[in-house]
């Protein structure tokens, strides 16, 4: 996050998203992003799944995938699905929030892994950069919106193939929204939305920011929501690793450290966290940098497989004390 093109890289990154202020479209799949007042009535709009009904008829668990704020680290949730699918794992739905919004989306549109690593390591600064003046931000976001549109096929958020929850700020009373209705792209350009940077998202009357702020890990939105087993997926930065011999490291500190407690009291829901190793920062658009950051998204999947395929084979007995903290 330095300089503005680091800054705007983090944002950016997230591995291909941000915010801005949302034009409504005339097309019908790009109908306003609607956040549900509760989580309650989240689960009304979610109809493309009756998860009772499948855990009563599969006699299967329901899996969350918790995608986690982070940005440019958000490349390593490519990373860790990649492990997922290839041992046969797939969600049930997904939550995500800020970069793992952007990753989330584009996979609970029926992207596979590959897929993702193609979009990932083909990305370019044009395909989501709009500076502009403002005196709320010095980037609108709207290429962002566009990018993620264009590549769920203008698909909205209650149509994708795998329910997705975007979470995203409130930004007058900094209340936590959870999106699952509508333009796919305005609601993860609304969660992306770091404030100061990127102007904030307007829906309706409302504008919206970075859901990192409230929820950088939303394991809480997914057992809510009904998932029997989440898997969490934490890419936040640790402030142990971070540089403060300056003033932008510092106020960088004061975000990790702030988030870092708030994401500690997020995951003791969780019965799997995934935290890959991302101790060194990495351009978005350095390419061998986002093949590091999969990697450590791949390795530290890699290391919880055994225990979260015991957790799934035997959820029945599955209790609070199987839950698991894995560091790569």
């Amino acid at each position: 996050m330095l300089k503005v093109n680091l800054i705007f890289g983090c944002v950016i990154i997230f591995l291909t998203g941000c915010q801005s202020i949302p034009q409504v479209q005339q097309n019908k799949n790009k109908t306003a992003a609607i956040a549900p007042h509760t989580l309650d009535d989240a689960r009304e709009v979610s109809n493309q799944i009756n998860f009772k009904n499948l855990k009563k008829d599969a006699k299967k668990p329901i899996i969350a995938l918790v995608l986690g704020s982070g940005g440019a680290r958000g490349y390593a949730h490519i990373g860790a699905i990649e492990i997922l699918e290839k041992n046969n794992i797939h969600p049930d739905f997904i939550v995500g929030t800020s970069a793992g919004s952007i990753v989330g989306s584009l996979y609970a549109s029926g992207k596979n892994s590959s897929e993702l690593r193609e979009i990932a390591l083909n990305l370019k600064a044009n395909d989501v950069r709009d500076v502009t003046l403002d005196k709320k931000g010095f980037f609108e976001g709207k290429k962002v919106e566009d990018f993620i549109n264009k590549e769920v096929n203008n698909t909205p958020l209650q149509s994708l193939k795998i329910p997705m929850y975007v979470i995203a700020t409130e930004l007058k009373e900094g209340k936590k929204v959870v999106f699952n209705y509508g333009n796919t792209g305005q609601a993860v350009r609304a969660s992306v939305a770091i404030p100061s940077m990127f102007i904030p998202t307007k829906i309706g009357d409302d504008e919206y920011v970075d859901g990192g702020l409230v929820s950088p890990v939303p394991v809480d939105v997914a057992k809510k929501l009904g998932a029997d087993i989440v898997i969490a997926v934490d890419i936040l930065a640790q402030p142990v690793h971070t540089e403060t011999s300056n003033i932008w490291g510092l106020f960088n500190q004061n975000i990790n450290i702030m988030q870092k407690h708030l994401a500690q009291e997020e995951l003791k829901g969780a019965d799997i966290v995934i935290q890959p190793d991302l101790r060194e920062k990495v351009h978005i658009f350095d390419v061998s940098g986002r093949e590091i950051t999969m990697l450590a998204g791949q390795n530290a999947t890699q290391k919880i497989l055994p225990e979260l395929r015991k957790i799934i084979d035997n959820y029945p007995l599955l209790k609070r004390s199987n839950r698991l903290i894995v560091k790569e």
